[in-house]
């Protein structure tokens, strides 16, 4: 479908309010317009990219010499602006003739807008309606995105994980099609579940939530979601917050990754980050076995925090690493694996999980359900085979970075079909 043009763009009701005069540049009335922006800054036009129709109060353009407004002019069309719409009748009393001459000269349409019209309104309603029109036709992202959601959300979804070429207007203007208007202060957390059908979990656990504003979308074989916590939350840890309502929301068998919270205001980037980590942390938590068991009645919901260390040691893939995290197990377990392929015993998953549990003895013998004796016994054997204290500040990273490398390293499955794994 072909994008929106000057034409279309002038047909818009809030930009007929502003009773637009065309003062040159017919002839590029059906030129495509990318984006609608205002701007009051005439030094030159490098912020542009081509296809904009560009608003200004004429504010800058009153006290410059002839030159610098056709210059002006000169710069906009070098650039492929779609056209310039001027404000006249107060900043400008009316549209100087060197503007004229430089737009017909450039072919540049050139519009002088009569009425006062707010630009923000001109545009909302221009940009929503280009969003709407390039969303209509286009080719969807992520295999086949449909028919179980919205279009518009799930190909921003879709945009915003797989970090396309965006810019925060053209967000801003998308997320608000999809009713979704995160406030100051808000703080945004990605959501990534796989096994599950359709978008029922994250709406139940956004109800648990308070009922703050999310985006969501169902593609093949997994969900994506942007949930929203409003500054006033009481939620305290956000990460915790939305981890314990899909522990309640989730069905039995869903594996759900959650990703790190963003600030709402932080910009598009950001919105990316947090989406694109629980992708990554879903990817590893359905291809490399857990540090610890989940409950076996409910559904595994982790987050990119509890990944974080697998992040790192795979970072590039597995494959690319495996090596690599092969010489680092060796080096600083290879006494503990020689004992563990001569005697049934779980000495480096033990010693992984009293490490992860700041070397809790009564939580560590809880999460391996075992007796805290039979706890000592065991880390007694660590220490004498390693020639070392396990609870020595120095050794701490080195031992946990390395029987988590070996936990992925051996125990890497492939992954489950239908999850996308092309996170960075």
């Amino acid at each position: 479908m072909p994008a929106l043009t000057l034409r279309e763009v002038l047909a818009l009701d809030p930009v007929r309010a502003a009773e637009p005069e065309l003062l040159a540049g017919a002839g590029g009335l059906d030129r495509p317009v990318r984006w609608v922006h205002s701007s009051e800054v005439y030094e030159g036009a490098n912020f542009l990219d081509g296809g904009e129709l560009l608003l200004t109060n004429g504010f800058g353009l009153t006290d410059a010499d002839d030159e610098v407004r056709r210059r002006y002019v000169r710069e906009l069309a070098a650039r492929g602006a779609a056209g310039l719409a001027v404000e006249v009748g107060r900043s400008l009393p009316s549209m100087p003739e060197e503007v004229v001459d430089e737009a017909r000269r450039r072919d540049l349409p050139l519009l002088a807008m009569h009425r006062v019209v707010p630009f923000v309104r001109i545009t909302e309603a221009a940009n929503r309606a280009i969003v709407a029109r390039g969303l209509s036709g286009r080719a969807r992202p992520w295999g086949s995105w449909g028919p179980w959601s919205d279009d518009h959300t799930a190909a921003l979804l879709a945009d915003l994980a797989d970090r396309a070429a965006l810019n925060q207007p053209e967000v801003e203007a998308r997320a608000a099609l999809a009713d979704f208007h995160p406030g100051p202060g808000a703080r945004l957390i990605g959501v990534s579940a796989h096994g599950a059908r359709d978008t029922g979990c994250v709406d139940r656990a956004v109800r648990l939530l308070g009922g703050g504003g999310v985006l969501r979308a169902a593609f093949p074989g997994d969900v994506l979601a942007l949930l929203a916590l409003p500054s006033g939350s009481r939620a305290g840890d956000p990460v915790r917050a939305v981890q314990e309502a899909f522990r309640s929301a989730a069905e039995p068998g869903l594996t759900v990754a959650v990703g790190h919270p963003v600030a709402a205001g932080g910009g598009w980037l950001r919105w990316s980050e947090t989406l694109r980590a629980a992708r990554t942390t879903l990817e590893l938590a359905l291809t490399v076995p857990p540090a610890e068991p989940s409950a076996p009645d409910g559904p595994l919901v982790t987050s990119s925090r509890a990944f974080a260390l697998e992040r790192e040691l795979t970072r590039g893939g597995v494959d690319a690493n495996r090596d690599r995290l092969a010489g680092m197990v060796q080096h600083a377990l290879g006494p503990l694996l020689e004992w563990e392929a001569a005697h049934s015993s779980d000495l480096v998953r033990t010693l992984e999980v009293h490490l992860r549990h700041g070397c809790s003895p009564t939580r560590t013998a809880a999460l391996l359900h075992i007796g805290r004796q039979s706890l000592y016994q065991r880390l007694e054997r660590i220490e004498s085979l390693l020639g070392l204290e396990i609870d020595d500040p120095d050794l701490l990273g080195e031992l946990l970075a390395a029987a988590c490398a070996h936990r992925v390293v051996r125990g890497t499955r492939t992954p489950a079909h239908g999850t996308n794994t092309n996170a960075a």
